[in-house]
């Protein structure tokens, strides 16, 4: 999951690896994620690889922001709501717990909770995870269209190794959805 490219340069050389705690935590809610399976699956290996091109990596920086990606959005469909992030944080503080992980718990949680912030993160932000986690998945979401300083073609390289697979299609459905039956309240995830 660590292609590296410096943030201006080389080309995705090789897709980046499936990660085994991506994997151990999604595969327990393939059944509710359903027909999304795919697309979020990549979408997660999406951030979670743009996450680590940001800043430096350890093996520990690439296990949290695996841990992260994978339950980020997760709540869409294990709650069954758009209104995801206090779902998706549940997830995740209950698994790092029975992982023996809680001491990781605060920083994950941030990464979700901060994820669709508009603002970047000043404060309260001592690894810089945060941050990085916030601008990886702007640049999904995006599809590349903000790079933060990432080399403009970076994204649809990513894409190649781990497709869209309809991911932001379902992201407009799920949005107009919510904007009919919650008209003023069209995105509740997003944060100032």
């Amino acid at each position: 999951m660590d292609p590296r490219p410096a943030p201006g340069g080389a080309r995705l050389t090789a897709p980046p690896a499936e990660h085994p705690l991506i994997e151990a935590i999604l595969a327990p809610h393939a059944t509710a994620i359903g027909a999304d399976w795919r697309g979020y699956r990549h979408h997660v290996y999406r951030v979670a690889a743009l996450a680590s091109v940001l800043g430096p990596v350890t093996p520990e920086i690439t296990d949290k922001l695996a841990i992260a990606a994978a339950f980020h959005d997760l709540g869409i469909w294990t709650a069954g709501t758009f209104d995801y992030l206090d779902p998706s944080m549940a997830l995740a503080a209950e698994w790092l717990t029975a992982t023996g992980r809680a001491a990781w718990t605060d920083e994950i949680l941030a990464m979700i909770q901060d994820h669709h912030r508009i603002r970047p993160i000043r404060t309260g932000d001592p690894t810089g995870l945060v941050e990085r986690f916030r601008k990886a998945d702007w640049v999904d979401v995006t599809m590349g269209l903000r790079t933060f300083g990432l080399r403009r073609g970076y994204w649809r390289e990513l894409t190649a190794a781990w497709p869209t697979a309809g991911f932001h299609r379902g992201l407009v459905r799920l949005t107009l959805a919510r904007m009919r039956e919650h008209p003023l309240s069209p995105l509740p995830m997003l944060r100032f």
